[in-house]
């Protein structure tokens, strides 16, 4: 039987961790009887997606991401809708995608995981022209992702502290969603468009989201006294913000953000500019991935979408309603 090609793309710059043993690791791991391995470093910004369109061309099996969440957008953007499986051997500051998925955050237990071959089909989602995996978003959360990338320091600590500061300037905005017969206009502190169910670093935003069920979670985060901070980091920490009054979310396979001018958006947590309208759509199934551990929820999802389709209208008015 032949060897699949696998090529890892390492992005020597990102997260917090150095990377100068991984490609030994890697040699040392991988199963050679399995795999015919190929190592890069990316170079400058946009050379993962480069490398993995290559690589898609040159027909190899598995193209794995070595590095942060912006790695893993670049080079997931080309593998999706081809038969390529993406894979990541997570090193970033966040990590969002990777740990949905059940991926380690320990590298050798991450490429073990990559041995065993698990694979399976998962959404991704577009916001206007821009593919994002995990979640994308406007407000806040989008703000601290402007201020913590020109920072000087990378990590946890950095971006909590970052949150802080910026907390007590922050001013929320008025936005409108639209999605076939629903129309919201609400001040948020921040609305997420979750594909998976968390930012990074086990914040769960979204703790109900699939990447598999063809729905985009979209999370409206209401303005809240900084006496509800303590609770609030609680509940998104314990899979439980969704219990809160301030959070309201609904399961659509599409929506429109209006706002009122372009601005500070970002996508898998990296800051971007876009436009003061954004379409938010689902592309369902069009990227395989390497998980680490296999799904098992096939039927329970089908019935969360089923429900969710059959209720969207009633949810909506009873989830943007509470505690006005």
């Amino acid at each position: 039987m032949d060897k699949a090609k696998i090529a890892f793309i390492i992005n020597p710059k990102s997260g917090t961790k150095g990377k100068e043993d991984l490609p030994d690791l890697i040699r040392k791991i991988i199963s050679t009887e399995k795999f015919d391995v190929t190592i890069v470093r990316t170079e400058y910004a946009g050379h993962g997606r480069e490398l993995a369109r290559q690589f898609v061309e040159e027909k190899y099996d598995y193209v794995i991401a070595c590095g942060g969440d912006g790695t893993m957008n670049e080079v997931a953007s080309e593998l999706t809708e081809t038969e390529t499986c993406f894979g990541i051997v997570p090193y970033g500051s966040g990590n969002g995608l990777a740990r949905h998925l059940s991926i380690s955050m320990i590298p050798s237990k991450a490429l073990r995981q990559i041995n065993k071959r698990m694979v399976k089909r998962i959404d991704y989602g577009m916001a206007n022209d821009k593919k994002f995996f995990c979640t994308c978003g406007t407000g806040f959360d989008a703000h601290v992702s402007h201020r913590f990338a020109v920072q000087g320091k990378r990590g946890f600590l950095t971006y909590l502290k970052t949150i802080c500061t910026e907390y007590i300037k922050y001013k929320p905005y008025v936005y409108t969603l639209k999605s076939g017969f629903i129309k919201i206009t609400q001040q948020a502190f921040l609305v997420t468009f979750a594909n998976a169910s968390q930012y990074g670093n086990n914040a769960f935003i979204a703790p109900q989201a699939s990447t598999t069920d063809g729905l985009i979670d979209v999370c409206v985060f209401k303005p809240f006294s900084i006496f509800a901070i303590p609770l609030l980091a609680f509940r998104l920490f314990r899979k439980e913000i969704d219990k809160s009054k301030h959070i309201s979310t609904i399961q659509v396979p599409e929506v429109t953000l209006v706002r009122p001018e372009p601005g500070e958006f970002h996508i898998d947590g990296d800051p971007v500019y876009m436009e003061a309208e954004i379409h938010v759509r689902v592309i369902h199934g069009a990227l395989k991935v390497i998980v680490g551990r296999p799904f098992n929820m096939d039927l329970i999802l089908r019935a969360r979408l089923m429900y969710a389709r059959r209720n969207i209208k009633k949810n909506a008015k009873r989830l943007f309603d509470k505690d006005k």
